[in-house]
């Protein structure tokens, strides 16, 4: 197994460091400016984030069509989620029928 390292490479922990704190420092920016404005209505800023999200997704799936090697991975790649999601699906649906059965347990042996 190979291990990479990027000690050796101070432009590349240069510039994610710097990234980093810019995104940071976006986000204390947002919390300030939400702070400020919490007495003002904002019932618009649902639909921007809302909206957003959708133009973010679009070029998430434009880069992802653009990447040929995902897109050739693609049915190992779509097998594999579908095989967690199912084992994440019917392990939820296990838990929850043990938890229904341990409180309903309780209440019956409650006199």
């Amino acid at each position: 197994m190979k291990c990479i390292t990027f000690a050796g490479n101070k432009s590349y922990i240069k510039h994610h460091t710097s990234s980093m704190f810019t995104v940071i420092g976006i986000m204390f920016l947002g919390i300030g400016l939400g702070y400020t404005l919490r007495r003002q209505s904002l019932s618009w800023i649902n639909k921007a984030i809302t909206g957003l999200i959708w133009l973010l997704l679009f070029l998430l799936g434009i880069e992802v069509g653009h990447n040929e090697q995902i897109i050739r991975s693609l049915p190992t790649l779509g097998m594999e989620a579908f095989v967690i999601a199912l084992v994440c699906v019917l392990g939820s649906c296990l838990a929850a029928w043990g938890l229904w059965k341990h409180v309903n347990g309780r209440k019956e042996a409650k006199p």
